[in-house]
């Protein structure tokens, strides 16, 4: 399953649901406020800027954000909302493409990093984003916690969402740590299923980790969400933030 064929136009339009789900301003806002943050008053560079569920929010913050993405539906969505001067996109993969300039933020939201499917180019997105940074410039990723726990023996999959109209499992290759998402949407008449699939390679936070310090991070901060809650081994999902050292330091 190539990312480009997945990312069609359709998967682009349904995408934007303005004011639900990833769109809800209780999800929305903590993070945007967070980037903003973390921008601390430069540039932000945001991977896989997808329609500009993010970018575009954070822009109206006054936060300068130029994007880097792959599917050109997802980039037609984007400029129905803002046009190439007040967000620049460079078209292209979030591990090799090269934005111009220098950023203070680079940032990988909502699980994307696993879309790339290999460690290696998850590897090079961490040296892509480090290649973008200043001293002291910062990688935020938000990331799931794979739920192995969750899997019984003997078995390939979890149901991790289940509600009307809609029902999503992830099947998992352990061997090459590999899952696939199936989300099931149902018609009115609950008697017909639309099925959409998406690849991804899970990470572990101790392998992200280890990924940024072989770009030259240090980890800064982890959290469960983008309003600072405590991350636990019950956490199904995190935010972590790296840092590349300041001159005269050592990286943290």
């Amino acid at each position: 399953m190539d990312q480009q064929q997945i990312w069609d136009a359709e998967s682009a339009r349904r995408y934007d649901t303005p004011g639900t789900g990833m769109f809800a301003p209780e999800v929305l806002g903590p993070t945007v406020d967070r980037l903003a943050e973390l921008a601390d008053g430069g540039r932000a560079l945001e991977f896989a800027v997808g329609t500009g569920r993010v970018a575009v929010p954070l822009a109206a913050r006054g936060v300068p954000v130029t994007g880097v993405e792959l599917s050109r539906p997802m980039l037609d969505r984007l400029r129905t909302k803002a046009d190439e001067t007040a967000i620049p996109v460079v078209v292209g993969d979030m591990a090799t493409a090269r934005a111009p300039g220098e950023y203070t933020l680079v940032y990988l939201v909502y699980n994307t990093i696993a879309n790339l499917l290999t460690q290696a180019e998850q590897v090079a997105c961490f040296r892509n984003a480090a290649r973008h940074l200043g001293s002291g410039g910062r990688f935020v990723i938000e990331l799931w916690v794979p739920e192995l726990r969750r899997l019984p023996p003997g078995q390939e999959a979890t149901v991790w969402n289940s509600e009307p109209g809609y029902i999503a499992l992830d099947t998992y290759d352990v061997l090459r740590q590999h899952v696939v998402s199936h989300h099931f949407t149902f018609d009115e008449s609950g008697r017909r299923a639309r099925l959409d699939r998406t690849p991804h390679r899970y990470i572990w936070p101790a392998e992200l980790d280890l990924m940024a310090q072989l770009a030259g991070f240090g980890l800064e901060s982890r959290h469960a969400d983008w309003t600072g809650s405590a991350f636990t081994a019950e956490s199904r999902s995190h935010v972590s933030v790296y840092r590349l050292p300041e001159p005269g330091t050592r990286t943290p």
